[in-house]
């Protein structure tokens, strides 16, 4: 058989979403590319891959068998080009860096000191939310990850590298603002512009409600902290947001922390990859750069801020 390792690739992404569409999207192909590769590929195996019932498609018997074998064949394929990656070491090769949204304030800087330090290593950067790093390790198309709380149901390699703090933000001028020592029950009064289900942050703000037994009435949710920190500016509501998010806008004056007991709720970034992944030279240097630098490259000192204390927000 005479396949091309495009058309298997093309074929694994098709296979592994169930979605012509939505392969298409994540291969930045158009769906007729996709569709045609898929079908040069059934018309070199002389079996159809796919059925469609409905408006869903399912993988044909043969379709099923090939899915399995070219997962292993990405994976050999994969590890492969880390050995190459490997033999070039710290002076050249790729690294695939995912990164959650709500880190990627500070990791730019992070990444363009490593990138000055390391200038013939390829990096490629990538910003989602927590779902899509998550989707980016299980796919192993992300060499390493930094975000919050890791799910323990993963076999991932985890290590914590720095402080996370979620802060409650209010607007400046707030009626709040300069109050010490805020209970939460007040808080109760207010409304507030909060993450999806399912982001760390929610879950995190979620279990500090349940274990102290008090409800927020949230007016909307928001995929995004940059969407949260405009809503709140303009006067929608309060917000949480990780102190890492905010460092502009606290410069600016334009947002304000509020001291709410039991905030801030700590929580740490995590360096994270997949169990059993091979790091190049190239990764294994940015993890100990992680590692040592990280804590530089935060504006906000996270050892001597007081909320409501604008003055504390850049070094």
């Amino acid at each position: 058989m005479n396949i091309t390792l495009r058309q298997l690739k093309v074929f694994e992404r098709v296979a592994r979403r169930l979605s012509f569409t939505r392969a298409a999207e994540e291969l930045f192909l158009t769906q007729p590319a996709v569709s045609m590769q898929v079908k040069q590929f059934e018309e070199t195996i002389g079996l159809p891959l796919f059925e469609r019932l409905g408006k869903k498609i399912y993988l044909t018997r043969a379709g099923d068998e090939l899915y399995s074998l070219s997962k292993t064949i990405s994976r050999h394929l994969d590890e492969a080009e880390e050995m190459i990656e490997e033999l070039k070491g710290t002076d050249g090769g790729r690294l695939v860096v995912a990164v959650a949204s709500t880190g990627h304030y500070f990791a730019i800087r992070l990444l363009a000191e490593f990138c000055r330090r390391y200038p013939k290593v390829k990096l490629n950067f990538k910003v989602t939310n927590r779902k899509g790093v998550l989707q980016l390790l299980e796919d192993n198309e992300a060499d390493i990850v930094l975000m919050g709380q890791p799910p323990e149901e993963l076999d991932l390699v985890t290590e914590a590298f720095m402080d996370n703090p979620l802060v409650v933000i209010a607007p400046k001028g707030h009626h709040l603002e300069g109050r010490a020592r805020i209970a939460l029950e007040e808080l109760m009064a207010e409304t507030f512009l909060m993450r999806e289900q399912d982001s760390g942050t929610r879950s995190s703000v979620e279990r500090i409600l349940v274990e102290r037994g008090v409800s927020l009435s949230i007016s909307m949710e928001m995929n995004s902290n940059g969407a949260i920190k405009q809503g709140v500016e303009v006067g929608l509501g309060l917000g949480v947001v990780s102190l890492h998010t905010i460092e502009r806008e606290l410069e600016d004056g334009r947002l304000v922390v509020l001291d709410v007991e039991p905030f801030p709720i700590m929580r740490q970034w995590y360096i994270v990859h997949r169990s059993g992944k091979r790091l190049s030279s190239v990764g294994l240097a940015f993890e100990e750069f992680v590692r040592s630098e990280a804590c530089n490259y935060v504006r906000v000192d996270l050892q001597n801020f007081k909320p409501g204390d604008i003055s504390n927000a850049g070094r």
